[in-house]
């Protein structure tokens, strides 16, 4: 498949507001990231917090430029474009969803102005032709008209990023990212969201990048599932297999902490805190919680190896074997 989106060896770098009188200290919030994305295939970002999820979404969409590495949109390179077609190209071909719906909406607009407002900007269609467009986006995301006048704080939590969703679709883009989309959300709310984007995926055929910390949902929701540890990526797995096939033993002790009550298994305990992000560790950056570290680890950062399974790769040097489940783990002392 082609890809829509594709991300090189990306690395960002942020100046920390600590450090030394002559040199401030820098965050390393993403180092050497590979992904790419087709059209109608979701991948689901995982990790702890800090890890680089976010940022992770705004390199794809343009919003982060990335120190080193590349960002191509549909084979072009987005940062060697002219500024104003960059802009027009990330503008028209990806949307974004943000984790809180009331933060991300104008208050002072109503429904309609806020779904109408990109297609001004970017000048699509005579006036009736936006109005009609926007009438086609609320019945996409199962808004009713009647709604069109309303503000924001008029609408539910689950209206409000009905209406998000719709103003990332606005321009008919080929790639969603939807950061934290339902953790603001009442439970009772998340699956319906939830359900909107992969009905939204099936029919319009975008690519989707689904970021957050519920790992479930993101099995569910993803054709693959990425692991992000201190702002590397260190496995890429089909959703399939990501519980009890994953290799790199982060991904299975995150798998392994969320709650299950039709197979319950104790969570595999990591030891010691999340390493700074402005002095990772040498090597490998999970070795200092990983109970199979070794001198090795410490020295060198693994490239990336392949799985038996297609389309499944990790980075580690001594990964769980392939046969062990994870309540076998778990058994295992750490």
């Amino acid at each position: 498949m082609t890809a829509v989106v594709e991300v090189r060896d990306a690395h960002v770098v942020h100046r920390a507001r600590g450090g030394g009188l002559f040199r401030r200290d820098r965050v390393y919030a993403l180092t050497g990231a590979e992904l790419s994305v087709a059209a109608g295939e979701t991948v689901g970002v995982v990790g702890e917090s800090g890890c680089g999820k976010s940022t992770l979404a705004k390199v794809l969409v343009g919003i982060q430029r990335p120190v080193a590495g590349t960002v191509a949109f549909r084979g072009r390179d987005l940062w060697a474009m002219p500024a104003a077609e960059r802009r027009a190209t990330v503008g028209a071909g990806t949307g974004l969803v943000f984790q809180d719906p009331s933060t991300a909406l104008n208050r002072r607009l109503t429904v309609r102005r806020i779904l109408r407002d990109p297609l001004d900007v970017h000048r699509r269609g005579t006036r009736p032709e936006r109005e009609a467009r926007v009438r086609e986006l609320m019945a996409l995301v199962g808004l009713p008209g009647a709604l069109a006048d309303a503000l924001p704080g008029q609408l539910s939590g689950g209206q409000r990023q009905r209406v998000a969703i719709a103003r990332a679709l606005a321009l008919e883009p080929a790639l969603v990212v939807a950061d934290e989309p339902t953790s603001a959300l009442d439970v009772s709310v998340r699956a319906q969201i939830l359900n909107l984007l992969l009905d939204l995926r099936e029919r319009l055929g975008l690519a989707l990048v689904f970021v957050s910390h519920d790992i479930q949902t993101v099995r569910r929701m993803s054709d693959r599932v990425i692991t992000m540890y201190l702002g590397r990526i260190v496995e890429e797995t089909p959703a399939g297999r990501v519980t009890d096939a994953a290799r790199h033993p982060y991904t299975r002790a995150l798998f392994s902490a969320t709650p299950g009550l039709l197979d319950p298994i104790d969570p595999i305990p990591l030891t010691g805190p999340v390493p700074s992000a402005t002095r990772p560790p040498s090597g490998c950056p999970f070795r200092t919680r990983c109970w199979k570290a070794d001198e090795l680890c410490a020295r060198v950062m693994p490239d990336f190896s392949a799985a038996s399974h297609p389309a499944h790769r990790y980075r580690c040097h001594h990964p769980v074997e392939e046969d062990t489940s994870t309540r076998d783990l778990t058994r295992q002392e750490p």
